[in-house]
């Protein structure tokens, strides 16, 4: 019925966290193989991978300083080579993650470019000193890096500034120069060519840079500069006509501050750019400013946001949890008391949204959120200027620890738990993981659910399969019923032949009773429970804490 991209269910794996396989603390390649029969068994037939690529590691692998080789951490090109014909041999295609607003300042185009080289001179955004020499009054402009400063670092050798968006260490590429685009498009061809079937599109709506002003106040200084600018749309339709569309492959970008119109315009299926994009929006309901500073959450709000971009866009990219974002049950969900109810609630709203879902590594079993004690234990670039930028506004050291710990990005990226025996299954024990493993372990691994038929792994791969039989569930329609600061309600209808449906589905987003309101039950006449996350089988006039229902009428 549709595209095999929308049909499937995408993995995402943060190699240096998903499997040690030689004992130094650092996921690997090989690992990954080692692991891919459990990818299977849950029922995803896509992996993205993030970044493998040789890199300095400023901000773990999205600095990247050889697009055409594999970090010696993680391997070789032998490995990845294997990795692509072990994935196959199991029916799982692999997406790579494209990294190329910027580069690693260790970069050959980067360090060629500082030393004048005629070739490589303008692959990067350069700009002189502006006034009184390196001064504040001598930065080019007044932008902003995403990880909080100055977006702009004096390079003495060239006796210029370098734009930088992100970490100091990772220049912005120059798209005003067609032979960077050529570079980016051999970088393409280059994977597809070896066994990727497409790329998750790293920061892609920054690329082009229309201007270079001084930026109004925002959370980014400059933004309007270069979000979603009319260069960048041109330059994924060229990605798009000269390279991705001789291949059977997709993309997905994930996309900065970008609206519903930015959003549709970038993957609109008469667009010729991306297949689908990543946005925050669902998110950060419960946040002032982006995922930072709380503030109480609302499944009001969180319906009006789904149903916002379920209904505005063409097809959704479905996710919950990624390398940047915080562990689901701890965001939105309970990961004490109520942990595995509200995990699987959780995963049966993304599961009944239409879109391609993607599961990040631990997801699946209900990973939580990591339980380190201070910032001497993180390991995240963003975390650390975030609080360095928080103390320089005085903010107290409780707040801004609370705040970083329910935020930060290694929140993600503690070690995949699949054992309960000391280094939890991801490396030998008494190996030094890289990163912290978060203690609840014990508990919380893989093998502890495998084949628990009450687990939330065991959720999972039922709500996989009932998505795979299910063309309503896969590419009916989407319409909210009821929302309250509790429980929201929304319907997915049958689509065209579908064979299936109508569904509602029922969420109790809180650890309180509530009442079944009338509109809810009105909507699901006659319907039956299909899936229930406390095992109930009759429709009653409550819910319980943490009930999520799937009701069919079909």
């Amino acid at each position: 019925m549709g595209e095999w991209w929308k049909e499937g269910v995408v993995y995402q794996i943060y190699p240096r966290s998903f499997q040690d396989s030689n004992g130094d603390g650092i996921g690997d390649i090989p690992g990954i193989i080692s692991r891919l029969d459990a990818i299977r068994d849950l029922g995803a037939g896509i992996i993205w991978l993030s970044p493998v690529y040789k890199s300095p590691d400023a901000d773990n692998g999205y600095d990247i300083s050889d697009y055409y080789s594999i970090n010696p951490q993680f391997g070789s090109l032998s490995d990845m080579d294997a990795l692509f014909a072990e994935a196959r041999k199991r029916g799982i295609r692999i997406i790579m993650d494209l990294v190329v607003n910027h580069t690693s300042d260790e970069h050959e185009w980067f360090q060629k470019s500082r030393r004048g080289d005629p070739e490589y001179r303008d692959f990067y955004i350069w700009k002189p000193p502006r006034g009184n020499g390196k001064t504040a009054r001598g930065l080019p402009n007044n932008w902003t890096s995403y990880f909080q400063g100055p977006a702009w670092e004096f390079d003495e050798l060239r006796g210029e500034y370098y734009l930088h968006l992100f970490d100091k260490k990772q220049p912005d590429l120059n798209y005003r120069n067609p032979a960077v685009i050529g570079e980016v498009k051999k970088i393409l061809r280059f994977w597809l060519d070896r066994g990727a079937s497409g790329f998750r599109c790293d920061v892609i709506n920054v690329l082009y840079k229309s201007s270079f002003g001084d930026g109004r106040p925002g959370p980014v200084r400059g933004m309007e500069h270069y979000l979603t600018q009319e260069g960048t749309h041109r330059i994924l339709r060229e990605f798009r006509a000269d390279v991705l569309s001789r291949y059977d492959c997709f993309t997905v970008g994930e996309t900065s501050f970008a609206t519903l119109k930015d959003a549709g315009d970038l993957s609109g299926p008469d667009r010729g750019e991306l297949d689908m994009v990543f946005y925050f929006d669902h998110l950060e309901v419960d946040r002032l400013i982006a995922k930072y500073v709380p503030l109480p959450f609302s499944a009001k709000k969180l319906l009006s946001r789904l149903t916002r971009w379920q209904q505005g866009l063409d097809w959704n990219a479905l996710y919950l949890e990624n390398h940047d974002q915080p562990r689901i049950v701890s965001h939105y969900g309970d990961d004490g008391a109520f942990w595995e109810r509200s995990a699987k609630l959780l995963g049966l709203m993304e599961f009944t949204l239409r879109g391609t879902p993607y599961i990040y590594q631990g997801q699946e079993i209900g990973m939580t959120n990591f339980d380190f004690k201070g910032m001497d234990d993180l390991n995240d670039v963003e975390s650390r200027n975030m609080d360095a930028l928080l103390r320089g506004k005085c903010v107290p050291a409780p707040l801004r620890w609370y705040w970083i710990r329910t935020a930060s990005r290694d929140n993600a990226r503690t070690p995949m738990q699949w054992s309960a025996e000391d280094g939890a299954g991801f490396t030998a024990p008494g190996v030094k993981p890289w990163l912290g493993i978060n203690a609840n372990h014990r508990r919380i691994n893989y093998g502890a659910q495998r084949n628990d038929p009450s687990s939330v792994l065991a959720w999972y791969r039922r709500l996989i399969a009932l998505r795979a039989g299910s063309n309503t569930l896969k590419y009916g329609p989407f319409a909210p019923v009821y929302g309250d600061s509790r429980v929201m309600a929304y319907r997915r209808d049958p689509a065209e032949d579908a064979g299936d449906g109508p569904y509602t589905v029922i969420l109790n987003l809180s650890g309180r009773g509530a009442k079944l309101p009338r509109r809810i039950l009105a909507s699901a006449g006659g319907a039956k429970i299909v899936l229930s996350t406390t095992g109930r089988t009759e429709i009653s006039g409550r819910l319980e804490p943490w009930e999520g229902l799937l009701l069919s009428q079909h």
